[in-house]
Formats: structure tokens, C-alpha cells, sequence
């Protein structure tokens, strides 16, 4: 390592851990985006440059490479270390929680709103360590509240579960209906 570099590394007084993969991440994730920008967005005909559906986020976009790669330019060290490994695992156990609502997103429309949102509830509250008998009916008189208070009182609009097709007539109109 240069004197220079050593000596930019010694004067920086933020953490270093994980900035390297945050920039390797976040530059990445720009070019995908940019890569994106023709199929997602339009250029319309007679249209005033600032009015265009494609300016504003491509000027975002382009910003994110240019700076996200600057960022990456002049980083104080660089290369990946353990302390950057050790950061990633601790990223992923957010990430982590966002699999698990993707996860019921994907599962709802499948085996119905009731079921998935007692399940999440029972299995979130599991995994956050309330393993007590007590703890996991609390977490599914939750999930029933949550979905008694979206269905029943707000009129949220979600659609059946594809098993609720194999009930009965009026038992599968009222769970459509419900639940």
C-alpha cells in the first residue's frame, strides 16, 4: 500500500468496514437500473425536455452510476477484508425480513389472506424468539385482528386464496368474501 493511501486511510474518521462492498452494491444496482431506463420509460413525441416521462429518471439514474462510481473511485481502502464480511452478514439479517414479506406476498394469493397473515405472525413471532405457547396464540389472535380490521372494518379489497375454491358454495363465497 502507497504512503498516500495509508496515510488517507489513518486520517478518515468514519468506519471502513463495509464500504467497499456498499459501493461495489450500490454501483451495481445503478448500472441495472440504467439498463432499464429504455424498457421501462418512453420518450413522447412534442414534448418539452424537462415534461419528458424519461428525463427525470435517467438524470436520477445517471446520477447514481456517476456518483455511486466516484464513491467507489475514492474510497480509503480498498478491496474486501473480513470486518466487510462480517458487515455483509449483518445487511443480510435485514434483508432477511424483507424474504419473509416477499415470501407472504408471494403465498396469499395461493392459500388465502387469513391463514398467510396467522402463519406470518406465528412464524415472525418464532423466529424473533417468543417460543412461549403464550406468545405464539398472541401472535395469531394478531394475525386474525389484522385481517378482521382490513377486511371487516377498512373494506381492503384482497382477493381469495386459490385453496378457497375447493370449500363449499357458501362456505367459499364467505371465506372469499372474509377472509
Amino acid at each position: 500500500m502507497s504512503k498516500d493511501r495509508s496515510e488517507e486511510i489513518r486520517r478518515f474518521n468514519g468506519p471502513l468496514r463495509g464500504q467497499a462492498l456498499f459501493a461495489v452494491v450500490f454501483v451495481v444496482a445503478a448500472v441495472l437500473l440504467l439498463s432499464q431506463l429504455p424498457s421501462e420509460t418512453k420518450w413522447a413525441k412534442g414534448t418539452k425536455l424537462f415534461a419528458q416521462p424519461r428525463f427525470w429518471p435517467a438524470v436520477s439514474v445517471v446520477g447514481m452510476v456517476v456518483f455511486g462510481g466516484l464513491h467507489l473511485w475514492k474510497l480509503p481502502r480498498r478491496g474486501f477484508q473480513r470486518v466487510d464480511m462480517i458487515e455483509w452478514k449483518l445487511w443480510f439479517f435485514a434483508i432477511e425480513y424483507v424474504l419473509w414479506f416477499l415470501g407472504y406476498v408471494l403465498l396469499v394469493p395461493i392459500f388465502g389472506y387469513l391463514p398467510m397473515t396467522v402463519l406470518l405472525m406465528v412464524s415472525l413471532s418464532y423466529r424473533l424468539g417468543y417460543r412461549g405457547r403464550f406468545m405464539l396464540w398472541v401472535a395469531a389472535l394478531f394475525g386474525v385482528a389484522v385481517v378482521v380490521l382490513f377486511k371487516g372494518f377498512l373494506s381492503v379489497k384482497i382477493p381469495g386464496g386459490a385453496l378457497y375454491e375447493y370449500l363449499p358454495g357458501a362456505v367459499r363465497s364467505f371465506f372469499i368474501l372474509n377472509f
